[in-house]
């Protein structure tokens, strides 16, 4: 019997597309962080959200494993955490009755 070892990655809680097909996405472990999907558009599978009406309809998907547009176009949690940039993380503090 094989063992395999999963990495856990934050979920998405929120996604944002802005200008210039960027993606402004928050974690459930209060990251938020920036991903520059231009790279992506030159795919074949991402042509339609060349069209940045199509590309501002993202959505998250069930569960905060990745964003979507529809049924055929989608992007990982991982992928969006691993190559983005970190814009802020909020701490949690943790408050002590004295």
């Amino acid at each position: 019997m094989s063992h395999e070892t999963y990495t856990l990655y934050p979920r998405i809680t929120d996604a944002q597309a802005l200008p210039g097909y960027h993606l402004r996405i928050s974690f459930d472990n209060g990251e938020t962080r920036d991903y520059d999907f231009r790279p992506h558009l030159a795919l074949d599978m991402f042509h339609l959200l060349q069209n940045e009406a199509f590309f501002r309809a993202v959505k998250v998907d069930v569960g905060g494993f990745g964003l979507s547009w529809n049924d055929d176009m989608d992007i990982a949690a991982s992928e969006l955490r691993l190559n983005s940039q970190l814009i802020s993380k909020k701490s949690e503090h943790l408050v002590t009755a004295h």
